[in-house]
């Protein structure tokens, strides 16, 4: 097994709170929190939860990238690429850009190991919805900082859920 990349975590010892770089961390096992996920799926249906996540997933993307450009002094490609970076660090699954266009809002992503798919198997469904505001929120932050005034949508074509697919893949476009 290869050693992944070292990832900066402190633990309060007053509080127990665990932070990677700039933001307050929480550390639990997988199938907890996938078991959690699929649950609510199971009560609200997947449409409505994907609906629900990608809100939240693209204001949550949207304020890592902004705390993580200033804190590391980054910008534009770099910016997404960090977010990648450290996506695949924490056991979502392996993110690789493989087109990114900020100024256009334009991008391709694609995603191996995912976290979802180990634990529902082949469903013959796309279950990595979770990402999709992902992108886009860090994609339009990004972009905004640059001055760009392009707005996206993100969508996920492909999941390694599927029968005959051996990844997932993200296409990233504007609104």
């Amino acid at each position: 097994m290869a050693h992944a990349p070292e990832m900066p975590i402190s633990v309060d010892d007053e509080t127990g709170v665990w932070t990677t770089d700039a933001l307050p961390m929480l550390y639990v096992p997988r199938h907890f929190f996938v078991n959690n996920h699929m649950g609510i799926e199971e009560e609200i249906g997947a449409e409505r939860y994907a609906a629900i996540l990608y809100k939240a997933g693209y204001k949550s993307a949207w304020h890592w990238c902004e705390k993580e450009a200033a804190l590391h002094g980054l910008s534009g490609d770099a910016v997404f690429e960090h977010y990648m970076k450290r996506l695949s660090q924490r056991g979502w699954g392996f993110f690789s850009t493989e087109a990114l266009d900020l100024k256009q809002g334009t991008a391709r992503i694609r995603l191996d190991h995912s976290a979802f798919v180990y634990q529902y198997g082949k469903v013959n469904r796309k279950v990595d919805y979770m990402f999709t505001g992902w992108f886009a929120g860090a994609m339009d932050q990004i972009a905004q900082s640059l001055g760009y005034s392009v707005k996206t949508r993100a969508v996920q074509t492909q999941s390694a859920a599927e029968e005959g697919c051996e990844y997932g893949i993200f296409t990233v476009s504007p609104v």
